[in-house]
């Protein structure tokens, strides 16, 4: 494998827990709530995906129990908002920060201990193909769910009844609840799945990207996966271009570590600044009045407005 084929596997292979947190906060979003327990969450379900492997010997029980565990998490933050009226930022807040204690202290008996893992799935024929084919015919089930959740998220948000009502109770629920949909519904049952599908994020990492488990294993790419969300301004497939550009950063610093010796310690950290000032010139381009004036291409990749009542509380009758 040439060393640019051997790049993108790697990108694409990486990028797998992320583009399902991705997706599973845009889902929770596109409702209207926020979910601020992700990096929490991805501690805990990690943790949950490791332990039942290596209980049961069985990595597939372990990824649907953290399917289980991060359902569980947006369970809370969904429930304290709708029933207790709790500012949704504050809950997710607290969670987090409770639920990275709670892993470390959980954790400790399966540290830097070996696991079973998900065996690489090969189709003959196609993994052969340049660069599409150990991409993507040659990896294990988490990757491959991975890049097949992008395409069905975006469809099941812009062409299903139930995706397109989502977005409804996200932009108006007074509108919504007006039309016999109950937003209190919605909102639960769009945060539960975003949750089910961050946990499987949380998997994705201690089963695959970063096999095993230690304190603080997710090293804070929650917050990077909220920040991809809003990058993508709420859609599936650019929030996927998002994560898939954030690995193709975290390559290039890897690579220059051999050629500047002196900066190993600061390279690795290069992504997580260039996100950041992404998103500023994101938030600058959409509130500028000329963007109706600049070119479709760059509207259509850099555009994009958040729900109107994300973080909002419902309003009661």
């Amino acid at each position: 494998m040439l060393p640019f084929e051997s790049s993108v596997v790697t990108v694409i292979s990486l990028s797998a827990p992320i583009i399902l947190v991705v997706i599973g906060e845009t889902i929770t979003e596109k409702s209207g709530v926020i979910n601020l327990s992700i990096e929490g969450t991805l501690l805990i379900t990690a943790l949950t995906a490791f332990a039942v492997s290596v209980t049961t010997g069985s990595p597939f029980l372990g990824f649907l129990c953290a399917g289980l565990a991060g359902s569980i998490a947006a369970l809370i933050i969904i429930l304290c908002d709708t029933k207790l009226g709790m500012d949704q930022i504050a809950v997710g807040f607290i969670l987090t920060i409770f639920l990275g204690k709670l892993s470390s202290f959980l954790g400790k008996e399966f540290v830097r201990i070996p696991g079973p893992y998900f065996q690489e799935l090969s189709i003959p024929i196609l993994k052969d193909i340049p660069y599409i084919g150990p991409s993507f015919f040659d990896q294990n089930i988490l990757v491959i769910f991975s890049f097949l959740m992008i395409p069905l998220t975006w469809y099941f948000i812009e062409k299903t009844r139930l995706g397109l009502i989502v977005k409804a109770v996200g932009e108006n629920p007074v509108s919504a609840e007006n039309r016999g949909i109950n937003p209190e519904k919605v909102r639960i049952i769009a945060t539960v799945i975003g949750g089910i599908i961050i946990g499987f994020g949380g998997a994705a990492f201690s089963l695959h990207a970063k096999f095993g488990w230690s304190e603080n294993h997710t090293g804070n790419y929650g917050w990077i996966c909220l920040a991809i969300v809003i990058f993508g301004g709420w859609n599936p497939i650019r929030a996927a271009i998002g994560a898939y550009s954030f690995g193709v950063f975290q390559i290039i610093a890897l690579k220059m570590q051999s050629i500047a010796l002196g900066l190993t310690q600061v390279l690795p950290l290069i992504p997580f600044p260039l996100m950041i000032l992404t998103l500023i010139f994101i938030q600058r381009f959409n509130r500028s009045d000329r963007t109706t004036s600049l070119p479709k291409i760059l509207n259509a990749f850099f555009g994009g407005q958040s729900p109107d009542n994300i973080g909002k509380p419902l309003e009661k009758k």
